[in-house]
């Protein structure tokens, strides 16, 4: 017998082996149990989520011995005819290859024949967005008011080139991408079954890469298997696959917070040297931002994909930086990963993007500003040498220093500042441009709340 690829070989054959979609399963088996079935269906959802088989699964109930049931056995002949796709009752049909008006209406007529030994001829047509606009109309008629006996089962990936006329006559199931947890639990389970040790994370890095598709899971576990033979472990998977570790994002962020610039681009050169993709790189960046941007609002959120060795030194991180600008860091490398998308100089881009989070981090922002500013009023501080300037890491703490006014000679008459008031609060007079440059800040606040007030 030929080799079986993995996707193929532990395809789902009941209900209860469909993974990740509960919501389309039970509405389907309630169904079948109340006996309130309609005659035209369609499932969405991305590659990889079990449209097709969740489709068979479901012919499979309606066509069984004493069907139309959920518990049936899905060995006995007429299930396996179905499951293997040379079941007369059940036509398969490509939406791609048979997209003309021809195909529809031959397959209209096919349709009016009676079962030859399920209890419905079932119509399954894959990918059907692909169908001409004409088909659909020629499609009209049949779908809305088909035979008793006929079932039409569609999929697609793209239901918004779908005539709205089809969509409305359709009971639509939306198939979502696959935990990932769900996936790695799945892939345990084939490599135990295969006799393949498979490490646990090496079977999440492979989930990770999947984005929610069980099939392209399992082709990627098949190549493992070809590759690394019977033992797996995750830095294989990282080196087949192009994948960063967890420990290489871990570590980035962790330059980006501490703003350590060019120890963050000799990484990323270590990176790109080593084949890795540049697009997955950041895309890991940003969820690894994103978690530690929840744990900000939320204390009690953990860093799931973040390694454990690495935890305690970014939550310190954390604390120590402002929640507006993680939220501006997100913006940044989401508004890089937008230009990288289109880009064939992928590199390039990601430099200049984590050039400017850093220095976004590093940036004084206005809360720091006013923060500054109600903390340390600038009537009373001292001005502040080099030194002690150069010592300085935080920002609100260097602009307070920085900005400190030095003490000029008493001037025969007040000063107004740039709102043509008296400017009491430093309790000493400046040059004009002086007061005009300390009282810019601290009148447009109080022209503001004068403003909200009236």
């Amino acid at each position: 017998m030929s080799y079986q690829v993995f996707a193929r070989k532990y395809r789902p054959l009941t209900f209860d082996d469909v993974l990740g979609q509960d919501h389309v399963v039970r509405t389907l088996k309630n169904a079948i149990e109340h006996n309130r079935l309609a005659h035209a269906y369609l499932f969405v959802g991305p590659r990889g989520t079990g449209k097709t088989s969740t489709a068979r699964i479901f012919a499979k109930a309606l066509n069984c011995s004493g069907g139309p049931k959920v518990d049936f056995d899905p060995h006995e002949d007429i299930c396996e005819e179905i499951a293997e796709g040379r079941s007369l009752d059940v036509l398969e049909i490509d939406g791609a290859s048979n997209r003309g008006i021809d195909h529809i209406r031959d397959l209209r007529d096919n349709v009016r024949f009676a079962p030859s030994r399920g209890n419905f001829r079932i119509v399954y047509i894959d990918e059907v967005h692909m169908l001409t606009k004409e088909s659909f109309n020629a499609l009209l008629k049949t779908l809305e008011e088909p035979p008793p006996h006929v079932k039409f089962i569609f999929a697609t990936t793209e239901p918004h080139k779908i005539l709205p006329t089809i969509l409305s006559r359709c009971q639509r199931f939306d198939l979502r991408p696959i935990p990932s947890e769900i996936i790695a639990e799945h892939l345990l389970h084939i490599a135990s079954a295969e006799g393949v040790s498979l490490s646990r994370e090496a079977a999440f890095a492979v989930a990770k890469v999947a984005d929610g598709g069980m099939r392209d899971a399992q082709s990627m576990l098949d190549q493992l298997v070809s590759f690394c033979g019977d033992h797996i472990e995750e830095q294989q998977v990282l080196h087949i696959f192009g994948i960063t570790s967890r420990e290489t994002v871990a570590h980035a962020l962790a330059l980006i917070l501490n703003k350590e610039l060019p120890s963050l681009l000799h990484l990323l050169h270590e990176q790109a040297e080593a084949g890795r993709d540049m697009s997955q790189f950041l895309s890991e960046i940003i969820s690894a931002v994103r978690e530690i941007l929840v744990s900000k609002v939320d204390p009690e959120a953990s860093f799931d994909s973040l390694p454990e060795s690495s935890k305690e030194e970014l939550a310190e991180l954390v604390k120590r930086t402002h929640t507006d600008k993680i939220l501006r860091l997100v913006e940044v490398l989401a508004e890089t990963e937008d230009k990288m998308r289109w880009s064939t100089n992928k590199r390039l881009h990601l430099e200049m993007g984590l050039i400017k989070a850093v220095h976004t981090l590093a940036e004084a922002s206005i809360s720091d500003i006013i923060m500054a500013l109600e903390g340390a009023p600038l009537a009373t501080a001292a001005p502040a040498s080099s030194s002690d300037l150069a010592s300085q890491q935080e920002p609100s703490t260097f602009i307070s220093s920085a900005t400190a006014p030095t003490p000029a000679p008493p001037a025969k008459h007040p000063v107004s500042c740039c709102c043509n008031k008296p400017n009491p609060s430093y309790g000493r007079t400046f040059d004009g441009s002086d007061s005009r440059f300390f009282c810019v800040l601290p009148c447009f606040i109080s022209r503001s709340t004068e403003n909200s007030e009236h």
